[in-house]
């Protein structure tokens, strides 16, 4: 097996503090050979049984993207209205969407009735196979990260209207919609916890059994 030297395990170990949700964007574009190298790590990733069963759709024309836009702004409403206080002064002050300035947009989707695999561990567990969906996703957020690019996971969304207005295929279910593109700042610190939502925790919390 390859065996990697000291400075590539500390340049892995950098890329993943570097890995930050991106939500300040440039508008420039991406070469789409730049987009394609992202993509095609989806190739190797691993998936439960091998079912590889990440589906994507690239969200380009202004039809989606302003749907995808105003359903965001509707559950960020949503969501607004669930705070009180100084609470919801905070939350309507976060900015929790690239999608008006990011230059790439994808949905990715979990094929549920794939048969890709024979249902190998997802028989038994078929959560199994969103969980290798999101594995993928975070392999491709580092290699954009290592190109200098920045992703955002917009997580404020009514998944089964967007799957309706990207006519997602029967059995896709929503799992991320991501915004690709140069951030316009760069910085070590969630958002989150530069504006003071919430704070990383200092230590890994490990029970023994």
């Amino acid at each position: 097996m390859e065996q990697f030297c000291d400075d590539f395990r500390a340049g892995l170990h950098d890329l993943m503090r570097w890995r930050r949700d991106v939500r300040h964007f440039r508008t420039d574009p991406v070469d789409e050979a730049l987009v394609q190298t992202c993509l095609d790590t989806f190739n190797f990733a691993p998936s439960v049984g091998l079912s590889e069963p990440w589906r994507i759709l690239r969200v380009a024309s202004d039809t989606a993207r302003q749907a995808a836009l105003e359903n965001f702004r509707t559950a960020n409403e949503t969501a607004l209205a669930g705070y009180d206080g100084d609470q919801a002064a905070l939350y309507a002050s976060l900015k929790l969407s690239g999608m008006q300035d990011a230059p790439v947009q994808l949905a990715i989707f979990c094929d549920d009735t794939t048969s890709k695999g024979s249902g190998l561990g997802a028989a038994s567990m078929p959560e199994m196979r969103r969980y290798s969906v999101v594995g993928a996703v975070t392999q491709m957020w580092l290699a954009a990260r290592a190109y200098g690019l920045g992703i955002g996971w917009v997580s404020v969304l009514d998944p089964d209207r967007l799957s309706r207005d990207l006519k997602a295929k029967e059995g896709w279910h929503l799992v991320a919609y991501l915004c690709l593109g140069w951030p316009k700042e760069e910085s070590l610190t969630p958002e989150l916890e530069t504006k003071g939502w919430e704070h990383r925790a200092r230590h890994l919390n490990i029970e023994t059994r």
